[in-house]
C-alpha cells in the first residue's frame, strides 16, 4: 500500500513555494495549508499574482519595476543627475539608497551578481545595457554599488576594468563602521575596510 500524501495539486504547490528564497519544505508546507483552511486567502493571492504578470515589467532603461504602459519615473525625471549612474545587483536595492535620500543620479539593475559556482557570468547581467547607456548618456561617473561578499568583489572588479578602459570615473560605495556602532560589535573586515576609507575631519 503507497504512503499517504498530500493531492498531486497541493504538492506541486509546496514544491513552488519551497523554491522560493528563504523558505524551506517545513515553512513551505505549513504556508500552503495555511493558505488551504479558509478559501477566501486563495483567489486574492491569485487575483494579486495575475495583476502582477498582466501589468508590471522591468523598465528596459534601468531594471526597477514599473507598470507597463507607464514611463519610469526614475529614468525620465528630468530632476536627477543624468551623468551619473549608480549600478545595483537587484531592484530592492534600488529602493533602499532612494530612501536614504542620499542619491539623485539614475540607477543601472544588474539583475544579480558574478558567480561562477552558481553558473552566472556577464552574459547573464545587464552589463551590455550598461555600456550602452553609459555612452548614450555620456555618463561621467558610475558608483558601484554592489555588495561586499566574494561574488559582489568580482562583480565590481569585472565591471571597474571595464568602464574605466572606457575612459569612466569609477566609484564604490564606502564600507566600514556602521552608524551608532562601537569597536566591540564589528569584525575585524569591516575594521579593516572602515581604515582604509577613512577620511579627514
Amino acid at each position: 500500500m503507497p504512503a499517504l500524501d498530500y493531492p498531486p495539486p497541493l504538492q506541486r504547490l509546496i514544491a513552488q513555494i519551497k523554491s522560493l528564497p528563504g523558505l524551506g519544505p517545513r515553512s513551505a508546507e505549513r504556508l500552503v495549508l495555511w493558505l488551504l483552511q479558509d478559501g477566501g486567502r486563495v483567489e486574492p493571492l491569485m487575483d494579486a499574482l495575475s495583476d502582477l504578470v498582466a501589468r508590471v515589467h522591468a523598465c528596459d532603461e534601468c531594471g526597477f519595476f514599473i507598470e507597463k504602459g507607464e514611463d519610469c519615473s526614475l529614468c525620465h525625471n528630468p530632476k536627477r543627475q543624468q551623468k551619473i549612474i549608480c549600478v545595483v545587483e537587484q531592484a530592492a536595492d534600488v529602493l533602499r539608497l532612494e530612501r536614504s535620500g542620499a542619491f539623485h543620479g539614475l540607477y543601472h539593475v544588474l539583475g544579480g551578481k558574478l558567480s561562477p559556482l552558481d553558473n552566472i557570468t556577464p552574459e547573464d547581467l545587464r552589463i551590455e545595457s550598461l555600456l550602452e547607456r553609459v555612452k548614450v548618456l555620456q555618463a561621467e561617473e558610475v558608483i558601484l554599488a554592489v555588495g561586499s561578499d566574494v561574488e559582489g568583489e568580482a562583480t565590481a572588479s569585472y565591471l571597474n576594468d571595464l568602464l574605466r578602459s572606457a575612459g569612466l570615473t569609477v566609484s564604490r560605495l564606502a564600507q566600514g563602521m556602521p552608524a551608532g556602532g562601537g569597536l566591540d560589535h564589528v569584525d575585524e573586515l569591516t575594521l579593516y575596510q572602515a581604515l582604509q576609507g577613512r577620511r579627514s575631519v
